[in-house]
């Protein structure tokens, strides 16, 4: 009797060291736990404003052809579900980290080019096939997770923070690095709900997906396609394309383009 208690003791506080809510691995990358919901993903409602003052108006014909082209454009979305907790990078990629597993750096801004420790800049100028031979080298490192890169759903469905709708722009500002000559320090900026940060700006992120060659993403990605998707926009965007919903294609301009990892919440087993 005795112990079978400390055996059921054990796997209760195995099961709650898989579910911690944050963890650091060997190459002092930081995760965040996200836990299961859902979301609707690629509602457009497009709207027409019409100004309070007359003088301000243009004909009103204009008005009721701009709505109708609104009403045609409307498109309800799909609902997805994210039915497994997973583990988030809490930061993009870091030089640093890049080097310590890879053994070299190919980014852009490195010391010549920003003003503080570049070590703490993203890793960038990464195309979506080195960042596999990255994710290869780094599960041989560490064997106690598998990682790999998120899938779409789970990068917009993390980078919401819990949002229904889009973010508003002054939360935007407050979490994202845009607008600026060179990439910033990971967690420069306030996080997002989750505690994630960098989920907008800064560079921008690749997913697992290939990009389906259309506004939004489809229900069921593709699997096949010439190029994959990118997320989040970068530190040489505006508050106007920061946005979760953005469905992008790379390779983009390679100097502001980097990544985060996701792993499972169950280590893999030997």
């Amino acid at each position: 009797m005795k112990s079978g208690l400390i055996v059921l003791l054990m796997l209760v506080a195995l099961a709650g060291r898989a579910q911690e809510k944050t963890f650091t691995n060997s190459i002092g990358m930081e995760f965040v736990l996200i836990q299961p919901g859902k979301m609707t993903v690629g509602k457009f409602e497009p709207t027409v404003d019409r100004p309070d003052d007359p003088k301000d108006r243009l004909p009103d014909s204009l008005y009721v052809k701009a709505e109708k082209l609104a009403k045609a454009a409307y498109m309800p979305g799909f609902e997805v579900i994210i039915d497994k907790p997973y583990y988030m990078g809490k930061f993009e990629v870091t030089q640093a980290q890049w080097t310590k597993v890879m053994g070299s750096n190919p980014s852009v801004f490195t010391a010549s080019k920003v003003s503080d420790d570049v070590n703490n800049h993203p890793v960038e100028n990464v195309t979506w096939k080195e960042v596999q031979q990255f994710i290869k080298q780094l599960n041989k490192l560490d064997q106690k997770h598998s990682y790999r890169l998120p899938t779409e759903f789970e990068w917009e469905y993390a980078a919401r923070g819990g949002n229904k709708e889009d973010i508003a722009w002054k939360e935007i500002f407050e979490t994202a690095v845009l607008s600026g000559q060179t990439t910033a320090a990971v967690g420069s900026k306030k996080p997002n709900a989750y505690g994630l940060y960098d989920m907008l700006g800064n560079v921008w992120e690749w997913v697992q997906d290939v990009y389906n060659e259309k506004i939004f993403a489809d229900p069921v990605p593709p699997k096949k396609g010439t190029q994959h998707v990118l997320k989040g926009s970068s530190f040489t965007g505006d508050v106007k394309n920061a946005s979760y919903m953005n469905h992008s294609a790379g390779p983009g301009n390679g100097f502001d383009v980097g990544f985060r990892l996701v792993t499972e919440v169950k280590p893999k087993t030997k």
